[in-house]
């Protein structure tokens, strides 16, 4: 419950969730490492209770989490009479598409993704890996069953339809964010800027891992080319690795660290360092499933009047960045797209009122009303099916 993509992800839906009048009790139900120290600030909401269920490490984790758990689910849904099962993300819905087969009760997928085929395409996993086999059947499956699905972006949604499944089973939820908590905070920036005695330089920032559906190496040769070509630029990595490891990347492309800070912060930490900056990193590896992407990180950027160096091709977000701004986006296989689009950004914090436009595109396209319309639509219908 403490990593940054819950925070982001699933507190909104709880909020949404608490406030509405269809909802009298919120079960939530999370995987835990036995020596993670919960937060209890969910449990002080009248409506969710937290039920920890807790997983050891090891090879077979995630087949016992499957397995055993499941009888425990089971009992947890008889005990409290529950009767819609939302499962966050299609790996979560593997086990909720078990728990409402046996049950009967319908269950929603939010955060619906073809997480397969981002493994796939990014190189994590085999086709011919269990893993890979696994997740893409119960992919399918919860098209086949869920009573409804909230993928991310409207390309996802469009692909679902061209698969037969019926359009009013959808509605596009992307990934959500808070105005308030990500604005802009002029005294922040001036703080942090100072610490770092980059008072005049132009900071750009990267929030999150290196590696797996993110650029490793070609991340830092986007670096390397920050610094060559944006006079005074200096980075900022927000990151969960060990520090070392960035070192050593650092070291291995030749970056001066005396122009680099490194910080692992917690996720409300995280807009104080984004105010510090002036543009941001979006570095997914490209694939034809990336445009069903929709980073949380984006909207924070966004939300903060970052504009955004971005993947071309990931989720909606590429094709707003080329339509309406906030951002470039770049190809490395395309010679030249990568400085153009450092050039695009260096017009962008040209513009005087460029901080005050960009989070426009957050209110936009990442409000939180999105959640409250999704849930008042799947209540509506799940109330006509009962009557």
């Amino acid at each position: 419950m403490d990593d940054g993509l819950t925070t982001s992800t699933v507190l909104p839906v709880l909020d949404v969730l608490e406030s509405s009048k269809e909802v009298n009790k919120i079960i939530l139900i999370t995987i835990e490492r036995e020596h993670v120290k919960l937060r209890t600030t969910l449990t002080e909401q009248s409506k969710v209770q937290h039920v920890p269920l807790y997983s050891t490490t090891g090879y077979f984790s995630k087949i016992k989490d499957f397995t055993i758990k499941q009888n425990k689910l089971v009992k947890i849904l008889n005990r409290y009479q529950v009767n819609l099962i939302i499962g966050h993300s299609s790996q979560a819905g593997a086990m909720v598409h078990k728990l409402g087969k046996e049950s009967q009760v319908p269950y929603i997928v939010s955060l619906f993704e073809p997480h397969a085929a981002y493994m796939l395409e990014s190189k994590v996993w085999k086709h011919y890996g269990l893993k890979y086999k696994f997740q893409k059947h119960w992919e399918n499956l919860q098209k086949k069953n869920a009573f409804g699905l909230m993928p991310v972006a409207e390309g996802y949604k469009q692909e679902l339809v061209s698969e037969g499944i019926a359009a009013e089973r959808i509605f596009v939820v992307p990934c959500s964010v808070e105005p308030e908590l990500f604005k802009y905070d002029l005294q922040r920036r001036i703080e942090i800027r100072r610490q770092l005695s980059w008072e005049s330089a132009t900071i750009g920032i990267y929030v999150g891992k290196f590696g797996g559906l993110y650029y490793d190496n070609e991340a830092f040769y986007i670096y390397i080319r920050c610094f060559e070509l944006i006079p005074g630029f200096r980075l900022l990595i927000l990151a969960p690795h060990p520090q070392q490891e960035i070192h050593q990347q650092l070291q291995k492309h030749t970056l001066d660290m005396a122009h680099v800070h490194i910080a692992s912060v917690q996720h409300h930490q995280v807009a104080a360092y984004l105010s510090a900056a002036d543009f941001a990193f979006a570095t997914y590896k490209p694939g034809s499933s990336k445009k069903y992407l929709s980073p949380v990180k984006i909207g924070e950027y966004w939300a903060n009047g970052l504009p955004v160096l971005l993947t071309e091709g990931v989720g909606d977000d590429s094709d707003i960045i080329q339509n309406e701004g906030g951002g470039a986006t770049f190809n490395l296989e395309k010679e030249g797209s990568l400085e153009n689009a450092i050039a695009k950004i260096k017009s962008i914090l040209g513009d005087p009122v460029h901080r005050q436009e960009i989070p426009k595109l957050a209110a936009k396209y990442r409000s939180p009303d999105k959640i409250k319309e999704a849930y008042s639509y799947f209540f509506k219908k799940l109330n006509n099916k009962q009557a």
